[in-house]
Parts: C-alpha cells; sequence; structure tokens
C-alpha cells in the first residue's frame, strides 16, 4: 500500500513550493527591487524558524499543536511574510497586532491572547515595549524580539547576528534547519481581531483548512495564470493584506510587496511590475482613479474589498477599463464570501456577486426561515472558509447556528444567487477599509469629565465611504441651571478630540462632532440614531478645523 493520495499541503507552503518549484519567484520586494525563488525564500523562512523555535522553547520537538501563539507588532514588509511561514513552520499561532493602534487597545489584546512572545520591527519597538510589563530582572512578562538589530536591551533580535554569545541561540544556529510540523486542517493558523457590536473587538479564530479553502474559492474565481503577479499594498495585519501572501505561495506565483500605499507611486509599481492582480479598499482604488491612473494589459483583477463601492466609483473603473471585482467578505470567512465580476457590475447594479465555491449563503427572516429570492433578510454563512469561532466562546454561541455563521449583514439574493448587501444589522461603521465599533469610541468619549453621554454613528464620506461621527451630551454639574449648561464651563472640543487621540487608534477618531444638551431619543428612550445623524449634518463640526 503506498497510502492514501495526498490533496492536502501536509507542511507549510513554502517548504512544498521549494520541494517542487524552487526556481519559480516567491516574492518581489519593491523597495529594494530583490526578489526571491522559492528555494531562497525557504532559507529565509528556516531560518526565522529557527530563531522561532528557540523562542518558543519548542527545543527540537517536531510535534507543535499550533497552540503557541506569536504576536506580530509590523507593518507591511517582506519580514512579516517571512515570520508567517516560519510560524507556519513550527506548528505556531500567529495574531497580528495593528500597528495603528494605541497600546491601550493592543494591552487589551495581548492580555486576551496569552502570547508566547512578541516579534516587532525597529519602528514599533516602543510601543510593543508600551504593551508589556518590565519585570524585576530588567525583561517583560511577554518577551519581545525584533526582525531588526534591536536599539533598546528589553528587546532582543529573533535571529541573532552570528558570533552572538548566546548560548540557546548559538546552540539553535548549530540546528541549522526545521522540520516542518505536520499540518491539519484544523490546526489554528491564525487570530485576527474584528470589531463586533459589544465594544470590545473580537478574536476570531481560522484555521489551516480556513486559509486553503478560501485561496482555493478565490482562483476558481478570479483565474490562476503562471504569469500572475499580486501586489500586496494593504497592511499584513488585515486579511486583506496577508490573503495575498498565502494565496500567491499555495499558487507559486510571486506576491510584490509595496510597503506603503501611495496613489503615485502604486500607479507606477502596478505597471513596472506587470502586475496581474491587487487588493484594494474603495479609498485606494478613488486615489488611483484621482491620479490618472491607467491599467496596463497585464492587470487581470482588481478585488475591491474591506467597505462596499459606490455605484460612481464602479462607473469610473468601467469607464476606465479598471478589471474590478467588487467583493462581499469578513475576517470570520478568511476573505471572501461573494465577488462579482465586472460585468456583472454594470448588469447587475450593486451586486457584490455570487457566492465562492464551497460557500453557502442562506438569507434568512425574522423566523430564521429562508426568504425567497427578492425579500430582505440576514446572511448566514457556512463552509469551510468559516471560522470554527471566535476566542470569546460565548461570541461564539451568540454568532453561530444551525444554519452556519450569522453575519448580521441584512441583503436578498435573485433567481442566480447573487447578493446585495443593504446594512448591517449593527451599527459598525466601516472607515477607509477599517472597521470602527461605535459602543468603543462612545465609551472613550463618555470616560470624558465633561461629557453625560455620547452617540457614535457613520456618515457617509466621498474619500472613507464613512466617517466616525460623534454627538455628545454635555455633562452637567450638580446644582447647575435646567437649561443644561448653567453657566458651567463649556465643553471644549479641544480637549474632547486630545482626550480621543490619547486612547483610540486614528481611524476611529471623530471627524465630525457636535455637542448638545441631551440626545435625541425614541419613545422608549433608546437613542434615535437616525436624528442623530440628521443633527450631525446639520450642525456637526469638523474635527479637522478645531484648533
Amino acid at each position: 500500500m503506498i497510502g492514501d493520495p495526498v490533496d492536502w499541503p501536509t507542511r507549510d507552503l513554502v517548504a512544498h513550493r521549494a520541494a517542487t518549484t524552487p526556481q519559480r519567484t516567491a516574492l518581489i520586494d519593491v523597495e529594494t527591487d530583490a526578489n526571491w525563488t522559492f528555494r531562497e525564500f525557504d532559507r529565509r523562512v528556516d531560518r526565522a524558524a529557527v530563531g522561532l523555535r528557540s523562542v518558543l522553547d519548542r527545543d527540537g520537538d517536531e510535534g507543535g499543536d499550533g497552540t503557541e501563539r506569536l504576536g506580530v507588532l509590523m507593518d507591511t514588509r517582506p519580514a512579516f511574510a517571512t515570520l508567517f511561514f516560519a510560524a507556519m513552520r513550527t506548528g505556531t499561532t500567529v495574531v497580528p497586532l495593528n500597528v495603528r493602534e494605541t497600546a491601550g487597545e493592543l494591552a487589551g489584546k495581548v492580555d486576551r491572547t496569552g502570547l508566547g512572545a512578541i516579534v516587532c520591527e525597529r519602528a514599533t519597538e516602543e510601543a510593543a515595549l508600551a504593551i508589556t510589563s518590565e519585570t524585576d530582572d530588567g525583561g517583560t512578562d511577554v518577551d519581545v524580539y525584533s526582525v531588526d538589530d534591536p536599539e533598546v536591551d528589553r528587546i532582543r533580535s529573533l535571529i541573532p547576528p552570528r558570533g552572538s554569545t548566546d548560548v540557546d541561540a548559538d546552540r539553535d544556529r548549530e540546528s541549522r534547519s526545521v522540520d516542518p510540523v505536520p499540518l491539519d486542517r484544523d490546526d489554528e493558523q491564525l487570530l485576527m481581531f474584528t470589531s463586533g457590536t459589544s465594544g470590545r473587538p473580537k478574536a476570531v479564530r481560522l484555521t489551516v483548512g480556513n486559509l486553503v479553502a478560501s485561496a482555493t474559492a478565490s482562483a476558481f474565481r478570479l483565474g490562476v495564470t503562471p504569469d500572475d503577479r499580486w501586489l500586496c499594498c494593504l497592511p499584513m495585519y488585515h486579511m486583506g493584506g496577508l490573503a495575498p501572501v498565502f494565496r500567491s505561495a499555495l499558487y507559486g506565483t510571486p506576491v510584490v510587496i509595496q510597503r506603503e500605499f501611495d496613489a503615485d507611486a502604486t500607479t507606477r509599481v502596478l505597471a513596472d511590475y506587470d502586475v496581474t492582480g491587487v487588493s484594494l479598499v474603495p479609498t485606494m482604488c478613488k486615489r488611483l482613479l484621482d491620479a490618472g491612473w491607467e491599467p496596463t494589459d497585464a492587470l487581470r483583477f482588481v478585488l475591491l474589498g474591506g467597505a462596499p463601492a459606490t455605484d460612481e466609483l464602479l462607473a469610473r473603473c468601467r469607464d476606465r477599463g479598471v478589471p474590478v471585482h467588487p467583493t462581499y467578505g469578513m475576517t470570520e470567512t478568511a476573505s471572501q464570501i461573494a465577488t462579482a465580476t465586472p460585468g456583472e457590475t454594470a448588469t447587475h447594479e450593486g451586486t457584490v456577486g455570487q457566492p465562492l465555491l464551497f460557500t453557502d449563503v442562506t438569507v434568512v427572516g425574522e423566523d430564521d426561515n429562508p426568504v425567497d429570492p427578492g425579500e430582505q433578510g440576514e446572511l448566514v454563512v457556512s463552509g469551510p472558509t468559516v471560522t470554527p469561532g471566535y476566542l470569546d466562546r460565548d461570541a461564539t454561541e451568540a454568532a453561530f447556528g444551525e444554519r452556519g455563521l450569522y453575519t448580521g449583514d441584512v441583503g436578498y439574493r435573485d433567481d442566480d444567487g447573487r447578493l446585495w448587501v443593504l446594512n448591517r444589522r449593527s451599527d459598525r461603521i466601516v472607515t477607509g477599509g477599517e472597521n470602527v465599533d461605535p459602543g468603543e469610541v462612545r465609551a472613550i468619549l463618555r470616560s470624558h469629565p465633561r461629557v453625560a453621554d455620547a452617540a457614535v454613528v457613520g456618515l457617509a464620506d466621498t474619500e472613507w465611504g464613512e466617517r466616525v461621527a460623534a454627538l455628545v451630551e454635555r455633562d452637567s454639574p450638580a446644582g447647575s441651571g435646567s437649561d443644561g449648561d448653567g453657566g458651567h464651563e463649556s465643553l471644549n472640543l479641544d480637549s474632547l478630540l486630545a482626550h480621543c487621540d490619547a486612547r483610540l487608534a486614528g481611524f476611529k477618531r471623530p471627524k465630525t462632532i457636535g455637542v448638545a444638551d441631551s440626545l435625541p431619543r425614541t419613545a422608549s428612550g433608546t437613542i434615535d440614531r437616525e436624528a442623530v445623524r440628521e443633527r450631525l449634518r446639520q450642525a456637526g463640526t469638523d474635527a479637522t478645523e478645531v484648533t
């Protein structure tokens, strides 16, 4: 017996590629114009895996169970990709941390995930130390390592330079390589945070199976050719940035890494590197068009996600010959759920397309029964791309039912299964591809000493899709007059925005703000969110104009 046929990655994808197509290009770094074959990439991954094994005290154990978790506080760069596959090689779960978030936001995530270590880069050393605690021996409660040469003593190099006197590092270097751990579909490969409706970001568990199923289904929708080059210019700590890295390794095609999006520079990269595919959020696509971008003949697809694309933007893409594929997806589904073709954007206005292969989407009514085509209901998703659940068991139980994952999104389907997503049951705001939970922003606003209450909503924005907007109810001290102000010191918007700056990532900071003696409420006492929006539209202050 030869054994069962293998149709599944039994080890990390780079190891597979180095064994089958070692001469093909794996990665191109725009900043340095360097490119690595899969053979060269495999060596880099192996060297990082040796360091990682030492960091997490694996000591040569080849049976990693995927339960060790590694925080990664890095921006988009080749070292992030190398570290991801090194973690896959050693059976380690990667927990990407958003470099744009504040220390307070990140510290809470570190506490919840029980990280074995954090890996940073030179630019995030200060942030990495801020989210850990110094111990009596001068170290940190969670060990911090860097992919660069550290500039502070409490951070060590993940891959010590040759000649290091560290005994453990020398021992690991003598090992020279790490045998890839065997992979199972259910191994937890990623913990990615996403915003929910409770005010507390959810940690989404994504398995090796989820990632491979998503990459496979995407290939059936977008196609794969030997000449493909997928440009990654989105942050790798988001699924939209990490997915091209994973998928390109599976397909055996190069991923082109641009460390930071810039409309003019990205226009040149798309042309100079013969890019055939790119993932963008609508704001980025709009900026490219505004910069005069004309796609080359090589470009096959623009995967547009992270936020709804306006009909105007899609029409501009068609006029300019941009092969745009608007997509509906979630972190919980390892990216795409449904994706439309360029032709469908013209013939079926507003659709996000048909579900990807193996993904089932059911539209259910208030009674939880499926509704007919054309009828609105909540979208429920099931299939191999769907997360097994959140880190929080209660959140998992609340989101899953017999039909699958209840997305909280309202929409409908046509007779051919095309989907239209209308709105969210939650009030989550999507601004520039970033998810913002209004409850989190509201809690920060309410913690200001002059604020009694606040309502946070999203307002339409031509640049960002939505902008975060807040109406705050000023605090009325005891003994003040009945007019709600009473002559007490007025709420200072400078102070309020500075309060937000210290506690919220920039994309969560209100861009429109208003002050009221009381918030508009419904007859039942809940905040009238539409009335809040209207008041902000009429009398809100642009936060950039506050001085």
